[in-house]
């Protein structure tokens, strides 16, 4: 099933939450006078965090109202973007990424896990862990390779067994930390960071430039 087709099973009805509200409200307070459709972008992601992450069609009925726009400019938009879900995808919605530098290291395994703990195909939710999952193109954090994303958190240097703990975690649905699962800060390299050593240890990072100099001089 392709998420960029319409649910066949859609809500009558949609309004945002008090809470979505006050924050369309913040994002819509952003725009000068006249230039509020460009909005849009953001509303289709309020709807969709609010509506179980996915969009109904109604959502995007009530946020061309909202907007004064054509019904069919926020229709557009949600089928353009592969960010927008527009079918029913599960409380957890998994996206692996295959590209490159996290298959070879090891993607493959975890789409592997993905279909014996959850579903066979993609975008097919599973009852039992309500989640789904697909493969996706690059995250963007491909130097924490391999990685997932949860909906919209970030889990980094996965292997077969620590994507195994997570995947339990999320039928249980009491999900693990997010980030790295091997505790690596930011994009270091993985045996450590290899840069600003000298500061770390606790030396002045001006008395090596002296001590640099003097060698020279």
């Amino acid at each position: 099933m392709s998420l960029k087709k319409p649910a066949k099973d859609q809500p009558e009805n949609f309004e945002f939450s008090s809470s979505s509200l006050e924050e369309a409200k913040t994002i819509i307070a952003k725009y000068p006078e006249g230039k509020q459709q460009s909005a849009v972008m953001a509303f289709l992601y309020l709807a969709q965090k609010q509506h179980h992450n996915w969009i109904p069609l109604a959502a995007m009925k009530y946020i061309a109202n909202y907007l004064s726009i054509p019904y069919i400019s926020v229709y557009e938009v949600a089928t353009f973007y592969t960010m927008y879900n527009l079918a029913p995808v599960g409380k957890h919605f998994i996206q692996v990424c295959t590209t490159t530098p996290c298959l070879i290291r090891g993607a493959d395994k975890i789409v592997k896990l993905c279909k014996e703990k959850i579903s066979p195909n993609e975008n097919e939710v599973s009852e039992k862990s309500n989640s789904s999952w697909m493969e996706v193109e690059c995250l963007g954090a491909c130097v924490n390779a391999p990685i997932l994303q949860v909906n919209d958190d970030f889990y980094e240097d996965l292997d077969y067994e620590t994507t195994a703990a997570l995947l339990d975690s999320l039928e249980a649905d009491a999900p693990l930390p997010v980030g790295s699962v091997v505790g690596r800060s930011g994009s270091e390299a993985s045996g450590g960071g290899t840069t600003l050593a000298a500061v770390k240890s606790g030396k002045s990072a001006t008395s090596t430039s002296k001590k640099r100099g003097s060698a020279h001089a």
